[in-house]
């Protein structure tokens, strides 16, 4: 029960952040970003929001910044607007899901590359020895006679 109120509390202050950084937050250092996720402590006592950058290095750094300086606003509006006994700390992470996903996409492609090169080698190509190298048992000259069935 208390994991599905934290659950609900988390996702209600992603909209408000997104809400906060949409509309009220006029820093021009702020990029075109994406809040992904909040995680909250099973205490409701610290709020780890990440977020996504659309851009550069430079983009990035000065939308940690813009961020880092409205900090404070955006937790007295997630106080305001969720009611609760004690607010939350608010922290800002930038979200290394998408990078990784790159990552993980131009290895998958670089394998497929390789995957392709070796099948474009091995057309035409026969095997150095025996097609079946395995030893097999003689088998018997009269396979349908069985010891014990008559």
């Amino acid at each position: 029960m208390a994991g599905q109120r934290v659950n609900k509390v988390a996702d209600r202050i992603k909209v408000i952040v997104a809400e906060m950084l949409e509309r009220r937050i006029k820093d021009p250092r702020l990029g075109f970003l994406t809040v992904t996720d909040v995680r909250l402590t099973g205490d409701s006592q610290h709020a780890s929001v990440f977020y996504t950058v659309l851009g550069d290095q430079s983009a990035i750094d000065d939308t940690a910044a813009a961020l880092k300086s409205a900090t404070g606003v955006i937790r007295s509006e997630v106080g305001k607007q969720l009611g609760l006994r004690h607010t939350p700390s608010v922290e800002f992470f930038l979200d290394a899901v998408p990078e990784t996903a790159r990552q993980i996409e131009d290895l998958l492609s670089k394998a497929r590359n390789q995957d392709a090169a070796v099948a474009a080698q091995a057309v035409g190509a026969e095997y150095a020895g025996d097609p079946d190298p395995y030893k097999k048992k003689a088998e018997p000259e009269d396979a349908e006679h069985v010891e014990g069935s008559e």
